[in-house]
């Protein structure tokens, strides 16, 4: 096992002078110029997407298929803002007549700092640096501490796609190290994707020295089912959707919400789902098999949500214990009768574990979707025309969808409201978070 020692005090204060020094000649060329050199970011991402998913696989555990995509997935996203982002960040005429242009413009801000998670190494560092890079904003990047080997892979294709230096730094940060880059005059914005107590020190921080924040934090996202015409198959779907990256994903389907009717079909199938899958290794990502959790703070996190549910009144149908091997193992648990008194009913579950609440009316699934201090996605499936849809404009979150899943795609923007952070990433907004919208007015002679 390797061991990287975390930056000293000069290495840091040398990072931050190398960041401001490289804004200026990075914001100064054309976005045109900076487009061509994320394309090529966007080519290697592709290229290199098997070596990449190795090495992640290797730290933190995910499924080798999934991380395959995820690294193809940051392709597409510095792809998109490659080819897109110069006509986002194009001057806008907002008047003009005989005696004066008034025109909104978009201009870089400054060096950044990005504070990423490890469950998408990779995936997260893409929706954060893509569109900022072709802004002209200058890049600093703390990485999770269990994959530092995917953040130097991050930092030399990015040095092999001719990004200059200083311009994408990756730091083996401490806390106090990230306190006193927030601080720092150089530092002009921070984006943070992370756990909702992570964002509220951050979020203060960077309120105390004014700083401009981006925040993707937690999840528990509904997925309601007022009607099925396979209920087998939309519980499958369900719980293939719960189980990707073995349950650690912020906008995961973490409350099942299901109409009476069809609520013990639609349970049966996902213990029959459930219990088919057997522990398997990540590297080879086999079919009809699980991983492991990223570590053993997690696997332990989820199996004492899942005693302290069933301590109060849940049912634990199967699954949720640790497996006696080698690796982070917990079996995919399904749980029903979740009482407000349990922890699993207020808390994120990062894990393998589908929860399901019966309600008896759209009102009753309503008040439960909505029942969160989270705010990230929702879905609702129907089959009758217009019910999802109807159903979709009251659900309180940031990314809805109408008998699907909300889609995360590099045009997209994905974000959340409540505890589940503020600001947006991807699509059009996400190049907007991190720029000077600044007004010119030009008064003709």
């Amino acid at each position: 096992m390797n061991e990287y020692p975390v930056a000293t005090d000069a290495e840091t204060e040398d990072v931050l002078q190398r960041s401001q020094q490289a804004f200026a000649e990075w914001s100064a060329r054309s976005v045109g110029e900076r487009a061509g050199i994320v394309q090529r970011v966007s080519e290697l991402f592709t290229v290199k997407a098997a070596e990449l998913a190795e090495i992640a696989t290797r730290e933190m555990g995910k499924p080798i298929g999934e991380m395959r995509e995820e690294a193809d997935f940051c392709g597409d996203i510095f792809g998109y803002y490659a080819s897109a982002g110069p006509e986002q960040l194009a001057d806008q005429i907002l008047s003009e007549d005989d005696e004066a242009l008034s025109t909104l413009q978009r201009r870089p801000i400054g060096p950044l700092l990005g504070i990423m998670p490890w469950n998408y190494p990779y995936y997260q560092v893409a929706r954060f640096a893509a569109p900022n890079l072709v802004a002209g904003n200058t890049v600093l990047l703390k990485h999770a501490e269990i994959c530092p080997e995917a953040a130097l892979a991050i930092q030399s294709l990015m040095d092999e796609a001719g990004v200059p230096p200083g311009v994408f730094q990756t730091i083996f940060a401490t806390h106090e190290h990230v306190s006193t880059m927030i601080a720092s005059p150089f530092i002009q914005g921070v984006s943070l994707t992370g756990s909702e107590r992570a964002g509220g020190i951050i979020a203060e921080q960077a309120g105390r020295h004014l700083k401009k924040v981006v925040l993707e934090l937690g999840g528990s996202d509904p997925y309601v089912v007022l009607s099925a015409s396979d209920v087998a198959a939309q519980a499958k779907q369900a719980l293939d959707i719960r189980l990707e990256n073995t349950g650690q994903a912020c906008n995961s389907n973490k409350r099942m919400v299901v109409m009476d009717d069809i609520f013990d079909e639609f349970v049966a199938e996902l213990v029959k789902q459930a219990e088919a899958l057997t522990p398997g290794d990540p590297a080879e990502g086999k079919d009809g098999t699980y991983g492991p959790l990223s570590s053993e703070a997690a696997a332990q996190k989820i199996v004492s949500q899942i005693e302290d549910a069933v301590a109060a009144g849940a049912t634990l149908h199967t699954g949720g214990v640790r497996l006696d091997t080698s690796g982070f193992y917990v079996s995919p648990a399904v749980l029903t009768g979740v009482t407000q008194d349990a922890r699993a009913y207020r808390e994120e579950l990062f894990g393998p574990a589908a929860v399901v609440y019966r309600v008896s009316s759209e009102e009753e699934a309503l008040q439960v979707a909505n029942d969160t201090v989270y705010g990230l996605g929702a879905a609702v499936y129907a089959t009758e025309p217009g019910r999802a849809a109807q159903f979709a404009e009251k659900l309180q979150a940031g990314m809805v969808g109408a008998n699907a899943q909300p889609p995360e795609a590099a045009d997209m923007p994905f974000g959340g409201i409540k505890r589940s952070g503020y600001g947006r990433e991807l699509g059009p907004l996400g190049i907007d978070e991190f720029t000077n919208k600044r007004l010119m007015h030009l008064s003709k002679p």
